[in-house]
């Protein structure tokens, strides 16, 4: 049965949901596909004309991003699915595990392939993860490849975290957090089903992860991501 079409001049906006449709204000967005796979960057028409074709609605999911990140889903659905995660987060006391992930600009294919496959497990778990990229001497001077290697690790785990805000500069060190989408969205990309992360005690001083004390870090919160 073909869906009703989706009227996108009506209803409110509140700062407690997000921007959806044609409340959205950016002139152009990096949409991610009914089918959780990234779609590129379009004008806010086009995007929205996608949606349309779909009888989905465009939702903003990371409106700090550059340019901000949108979802062609069902709207209500959507909502659903964020109250319940709120729920859950309260039921379980707030507390999210994160993860710390710490790299240079210069790191080895072989060493970043990796540490994606470490993250992608993380967030398939539910936790959160922190990228850190520390400027040791003259790297000081092309902070801009550090910038671009930070979006590069968002872009190739837009399948399974997003992050809130853009890599973010401070001192000589730039960060990054990215949040795992819900459980139904999220696809593996650099892991397998029986993928176990073979980390131990690893050396935060060589860019690896530790937990506590080690790099996994409670976050309390209010249940709000």
């Amino acid at each position: 049965m073909a869906r009703p079409p989706r009227n996108f001049n009506s209803g409110r906006f509140s700062h407690h949901t997000h921007r959806h449709n044609n409340f959205i204000r950016a002139r152009e967005v990096f949409v991610i596909g009914s089918d959780g796979k990234p779609a590129g960057t379009f004008a806010i028409l086009d995007a929205l004309a996608l949606a349309k074709r779909e009888g989905l609605d465009l939702v903003e999911i990371s409106p700090n991003a550059n340019p901000p990140v949108c979802r062609i889903t069902d709207y209500g659905k959507f909502r659903y699915e964020q109250a319940k995660k709120e729920k859950d987060s309260k039921k379980h006391g707030g507390a999210t595990k994160v993860k710390e992930m710490q790299f240079h600009v210069n790191i080895d294919p072989h060493d970043y392939g990796i540490k994606m496959r470490r993250a992608e497990g993380f967030m398939w778990k539910g936790m959160k993860v922190k990228f850190s990229l520390y400027l040791r001497g003259r790297e000081n001077l092309h902070k801009e490849l550090a910038v671009e290697l930070m979006r590069k690790v968002r872009a190739d785990l837009l399948h399974i975290g997003i992050a809130d805000q853009e890599p973010k500069l401070v001192g000589k060190n730039i960060s990054m957090m990215l949040a795992p989408v819900p459980l139904q969205k999220r696809t593996r990309r650099f892991t397998s089903d029986d993928y176990e992360d073979e980390g131990g005690d690893d050396d935060v001083e060589e860019g690896n992860e530790t937990e506590a004390h080690e790099g996994e870090t409670p976050e309390t919160g209010d249940g709000k991501e």
